[in-house]
C-alpha cells in the first residue's frame, strides 16, 4: 500500500463526518436550536482526527519528506497552499469553539456565527480532500523509492498509535 493509502482512508472518514454536520446544520438553522454536545463533537472530531491525525501525518511526515526532495513548482505550490488550508481549518475551528463559549455564556446572537462557521467547514473538507486526492497525493508518489514510501506508511501506522496517549495524556495534563 501507498503511504497515501491510509490518508485518503481518513478523507472518506472526514466526508462522511461533513455529511453529517450538513444534516445537523439544516436542523439547528430551521430550529435556530444548538445542540451543544454536537458542536463538541464536531470540534474533537476535527481537531483530533482531522486535524491532529490526518493533518499531522501530512504535515509531519509526508510534506516533511517531501521537502527533502526537488519537486515541481506547481507541487510546491499546491504543498504551500495544503499547509495554508490546515492553518486555516485550525483557525476555523478555534472560532467555532469561542461561538459555542460565547453561546453557552448566554449570547443568542452567537448561533449565526456557529451556523456560519459550520458551513465554512463544510464547504472547506470537499474542496481540501479533492485537491489532495486528485491532484496532489497520486502524482507526488512518484518522488518517492519504494522504500521510502514503505518507511513513511510504517512511520504512519506508529503515528497512529502514540495519537491515543498523546490525547489523553494531555487531557491529564490539562486537568491537573
Amino acid at each position: 500500500m501507498l503511504p497515501i493509502g491510509p490518508l485518503m482512508i481518513e478523507h472518506r472518514l472526514i466526508e462522511r463526518m461533513i455529511k453529517i454536520l450538513n444534516m445537523k446544520l439544516i436542523s439547528i438553522s430551521e430550529t435556530n436550536i444548538l445542540n451543544v454536545s454536537l458542536i463538541d463533537t464536531a470540534v474533537d472530531f476535527i481537531k483530533t482526527y482531522a486535524d491532529r491525525c490526518h493533518h499531522g501525518k501530512e504535515e509531519d511526515i509526508l510534506f516533511r519528506e517531501l521537502k527533502k526532495k526537488k519537486i515541481t513548482n506547481e507541487h510546491k505550490k499546491i504543498m504551500d497552499e495544503l499547509i495554508k488550508e490546515h492553518i486555516w481549518g485550525r483557525e476555523a475551528t478555534k472560532r467555532l469553539v469561542l461561538a459555542k463559549e460565547n453561546y453557552l455564556n448566554g449570547s443568542k446572537d452567537s448561533i449565526n456565527e456557529i451556523i456560519g462557521i459550520m458551513k465554512e467547514l463544510i464547504e472547506f473538507y470537499p474542496v481540501h480532500i479533492e485537491k489532495e486526492d486528485k491532484h496532489f497525493f497520486i502524482p507526488i508518489m512518484e518522488y518517492f523509492s519504494k522504500e521510502e514510501k514503505d518507511n513513511m506508511l510504517q512511520e504512519s501506522w506508529e503515528f497512529d498509535r502514540k495519537l491515543i496517549h498523546e490525547k489523553y495524556k494531555t487531557i491529564v495534563d490539562n486537568l491537573e
